[in-house]
C-alpha cells in the first residue's frame, strides 16, 4: 500500500514539474474546447499525512528581507527638544516595534535658562549641540502609548562667560575682584561631557491623525556622564586682588588670573552641568 502511495505521489511530482515547461493544454468537452494555461505550482510531501500540500503562496510570499526593510524605512519624523532640532528615520520590525536612526543638535541653551550658577559664580551659556542617536521604539500594548530606549553618541560644545556679581567673583570661598589694574578680567570657558555613548529611556505617545500622519511627543533622560572645564583669564599672568569687605583691591590674593580661573574650573566640573540630560521633544510623523 505505501508503494502504492508513493508511486502516485511521484507521478503527481512529475506531471507538476511537465505542467511547468507545457505548452497550453486543450482539452475538448463534448463540442467545446478549453485551453487551459499551466502555471508554476510548487508542492511538498508531508510523509506522515502522506498527502501532496500545494505550497506556491509560501514560496512566492513570505517576509520581506533586511535590504528590502532597509531601503524602504517606514517613516520619517521631524522633531524639537532639549537636545535639539533634528529628525530620524524609522524601520518598522513588526506592529509593536520600530528601529530609529536619527539626529538632533543646535544652539539650544536657551531651553535650559541659557545660563546657570556654579557655587557663587553665574555662567552665560552659549551651546552647539549635535546629537545622532539609535535607539528603539515600543508600543508593548499595540496603541499610540510608546517606550523608547537608545544611544546618543555626543558632541556637544557648551561654552560659558563668568558673570561678575557686584564687580567680583566669589570662587573657592574667596573674592577676587573683576575689574580694573589688578582685577581677574573676563573668564571664559568651555565644558565637555565625558560620555561618549550616553544611554537614554524615554516614554510618549504617538497618535496617528490621518492615514500617513501623525504626532508624538516624548519625556525621559540621557546620561551625559560628569564634565570636563576648561577656563582661561585673559591675562593669565597678571596678579589679582581680593575684595576686603570694605573696598575692592584692599588686600593682595597671592594668586594670578590664571589661578583664578584654574579654581573656576574645579567648581565648573563639581557642577555636572546636565550630567542627566532631560529630554523632552514634540514632532510630526510621516508613515508611508
Amino acid at each position: 500500500m505505501r508503494l502504492i502511495k508513493l508511486t502516485a505521489i511521484s507521478a503527481a511530482v512529475l506531471a507538476s514539474t511537465a505542467a511547468l515547461a507545457a505548452e497550453p493544454v486543450i482539452v475538448v468537452d463534448g463540442n467545446d474546447a478549453v485551453v487551459y494555461e499551466a502555471e508554476p505550482v510548487a508542492v511538498a510531501y508531508e510523509a506522515d499525512a502522506g498527502i501532496v500540500r500545494n505550497t506556491t503562496g509560501a514560496v512566492v510570499g513570505g517576509t520581506k528581507t533586511f535590504f528590502q526593510t532597509a531601503i524602504n524605512p517606514a517613516s520619517v519624523s521631524a522633531e524639537v527638544g532639549t537636545l535639539g532640532y533634528g529628525a530620524n528615520i524609522g524601520w518598522s520590525l513588526n506592529e509593536k516595534t520600530e528601529l530609529q536612526a536619527g539626529w538632533a543638535g543646535g544652539d539650544v541653551a536657551d531651553l535650559f535658562g541659557g545660563d546657570f550658577d556654579a557655587n557663587d559664580v553665574n555662567y552665560d551659556v552659549d551651546s552647539d549641540f549635535s546629537n545622532p542617536y539609535l535607539g528603539v521604539q515600543l508600543r508593548p500594548t499595540g496603541n499610540w502609548f510608546t517606550m523608547g530606549a537608545g544611544i546618543i553618541v555626543p558632541d556637544n560644545d557648551i561654552d560659558v562667560t563668568a558673570n561678575p556679581d557686584g564687580g567680583v567673583y566669589k570662587i573657592n570661598d574667596r573674592t577676587f575682584v573683576a575689574d580694573g589694574e589688578n582685577g581677574v578680567g573676563s573668564l571664559q570657558g568651555t565644558m565637555e561631557h565625558r560620555n561618549k555613548l550616553a544611554p537614554y529611556g524615554t516614554i510618549g505617545f504617538r497618535p496617528n491623525i490621518g492615514n500617513n500622519w501623525g504626532v508624538f511627543g516624548e519625556i525621559g533622560a540621557a546620561y551625559m556622564g560628569k564634565t570636563n572645564a576648561t577656563v582661561n583669564a585673559v591675562d593669565p599672568e597678571r596678579n589679582v586682588n581680593i575684595d576686603n569687605g570694605v573696598t575692592p583691591g584692599g588686600v593682595d590674593s597671592g594668586l594670578n588670573a590664571g589661578q583664578v580661573a584654574k579654581l573656576a574650573e574645579r567648581e565648573l566640573e563639581d557642577k555636572d552641568y546636565l550630567e542627566w540630560m532631560p529630554i523632552v521633544k514634540l514632532g510630526a510623523t510621516y508613515r508611508f
